[in-house]
């Protein structure tokens, strides 16, 4: 019997990556995201849900009790991101970030407790190196990742005795249409959008963005208990060497 993946966030560009890599390596593959998708590349069955509805996230996993019976790892990837000041971040934008990127994940890792405490299972939160060092006008977003980091100790913690390892990757810049959309916020000088994402790159230790296929591979190692079995409560940061490097240098 194949093992089971739940990604969400499924139809982005990290997301997308993940789910091919998975299902190349044997994985039934559940993909769930708030867009329609009549095929994402790598999805075996596909979910439309909003996973910060409370509803809507039991109502998934309800589905996938129904039709996959269990979950072998949990990919937390649903996020989105706010690229304004925060005195000028409206409630109404804060809660929804807080909701995407924070409040999904608790209500998963509930609905998907029953699923796969006793499997020597796995849950993948995929959080930010904003989570650990950030920038101008992305608080919101900072603060959700920040929060999720926090998480997933306390969840490796909680969740050991049941068998599920948690961990989160914490990817840096990766050329995703996220990324290409807030290039334009203010960290960054250039005056068009090739122009701000070399600039980007070329404040990375390996010179470049990464690609989603990269981040893919350190979240498919976190989820495969036979190359990550001794690991949880971790953080590995997967940025090109981003934050390795003083501001100051």
């Amino acid at each position: 019997m194949k093992p089971v993946v739940l990604i969400t966030g499924a139809a982005g560009g990290i997301g997308r990556a993940t789910a091919v890599a998975f299902a190349e390596e044997g994985w039934h593959v559940v993909g769930v995201d708030l867009r329609r998708e009549d095929q994402v590349p790598g999805v075996h069955h596909f979910i439309m849900a909003d996973v910060s509805n409370e509803e809507a996230s039991a109502r998934v996993f309800r589905e996938v009790a129904d039709e996959e019976s269990h979950i072998d790892a949990l990919v937390n990837n649903a996020a989105i991101q706010i690229c304004k000041p925060l005195i000028e971040t409206t409630p109404e934008e804060w809660d929804t970030t807080l909701a995407t990127n924070l409040r999904s994940v608790y209500l998963a890792v509930r609905n998907a407790h029953p699923l796969m405490r006793g499997r020597s299972a796995a849950i993948v939160n995929v959080s930010s190196v904003h989570a650990l060092a950030t920038s101008a006008n992305i608080a919101a977003y900072a603060a959700s990742k920040g929060a999720l980091h926090a998480l997933t100790r306390a969840l490796a913690i909680e969740l050991a005795r049941d068998e599920i390892r948690v961990n989160a990757v914490l990817p840096g810049a990766v050329d995703t249409n996220m990324l290409r959309a807030g290039l334009s916020r203010g960290h960054l000088s250039g005056d068009s959008q090739d122009a701000l994402l070399q600039g980007l790159a070329s404040r990375h230790v390996l010179g470049r963005v990464g690609r989603p296929a990269e981040i893919a591979q350190a979240i498919l190692f976190l989820a495969d208990h036979d190359r990550s079995s001794f690991m949880t409560g971790q953080a590995l940061v997967v940025d090109g060497g981003a934050i390795a490097r003083l501001s100051t240098e």
